[in-house]
Parts: C-alpha cells; sequence; structure tokens
C-alpha cells in the first residue's frame, strides 16, 4: 500500500513539474516580441483553382504532398533559391520584405504592409528566425493560394 502511495506521489510530482516547464515556455514565447520588419523568400505551391489567371494543373493533394516534401528539403539545407525557381507557382526570386503591424510599410522600397499578404503568410514569416524555414498550409481563409515554404532571410 505505502508502495502505491509512493508511486502516486511520484507521479503527481512528474505531472506538476512538466505542467510548471510546459507554462514557462509557453510564457516566454508569448513576451518575445516579433521584429519590425522581415525579409523572407518563398515557394509557393497552389493547385487548380487556387490562383485566378493562373493555370496550374495539380490536385490539392498533390500540392499538399509536394510544399511538405520541399519543407523538409528546405530544412534538411537543401538550396533554397534552387527551390523557389524550380517549384514556385509566385514568380522567381519570390522575396519579400515585409513590415509588422505597427511598422511602415514603403511603396518605393518594396516593404509590404503584413495585413498585404494572406494572414498564414505573414504569421509564420514574423514567427521565424533568421535562417529558420516554416511553411503556411493552405487554408481557405488564411492562405487561401495554397501552400507557402518561407525561408527568413532578414
Amino acid at each position: 500500500m505505502a508502495r502505491i502511495l509512493v508511486c502516486h506521489l511520484c507521479l503527481l510530482i512528474l505531472f506538476v513539474v512538466a505542467g510548471c516547464g510546459a507554462k514557462e515556455q509557453t510564457i516566454g514565447k508569448q513576451m518575445e516580441a516579433e521584429p519590425d520588419y522581415v525579409t523572407v523568400q518563398h515557394v509557393l505551391i497552389a493547385f487548380d483553382g487556387s490562383v485566378p489567371d493562373k493555370k496550374i494543373t495539380r490536385s490539392q493533394d498533390e500540392a499538399r504532398r509536394l510544399a511538405e516534401d520541399l519543407f523538409a528539403r528546405a530544412k534538411s539545407g537543401e538550396d533554397f533559391d534552387m527551390l523557389v525557381e524550380e517549384y514556385t507557382d509566385d514568380s522567381f526570386p519570390g522575396v519579400y520584405q515585409l513590415a509588422n503591424h505597427k511598422a511602415k510599410p514603403d511603396k518605393i522600397k518594396l516593404i509590404f504592409a503584413r495585413s498585404q499578404m494572406v494572414s498564414a503568410f505573414g504569421d509564420v514569416a514574423f514567427s521565424l528566425g533568421v535562417g529558420e524555414v516554416g511553411i503556411a498550409r493552405y487554408d481557405e481563409n488564411r492562405s487561401k493560394y495554397g501552400w507557402h515554404v518561407i525561408l527568413r532571410l532578414e
């Protein structure tokens, strides 16, 4: 009986400690401020009908599989320029400078407001550290053109 009680107590302590650690990480992540500006490069993987006035023949499922494959390849260090040049359904080189919500965009310098992009694109772009790769997955409301594999340059 005492042995069972000790086991339960040990489990309780583990749950409390694990919960505290997760809470601290969440609080720390929430406190990290997003940068005012980022420069990113991206590969857009679209599918039939997702980009107006562009003839794309792959299905939504084919686009998802390709985007996930490119994301894995980019994370493993494959040449991102080459991936963009070969696969993007946007224009090469796919580099964008973005101004965060309170920062000032600049049309002359081609610094776009975050709000000009689909929301998932901006959310991923501003969550990445320099040199990190992320993916904005297709969502009809937040990423309506398809999947964006994004590399933060600056």
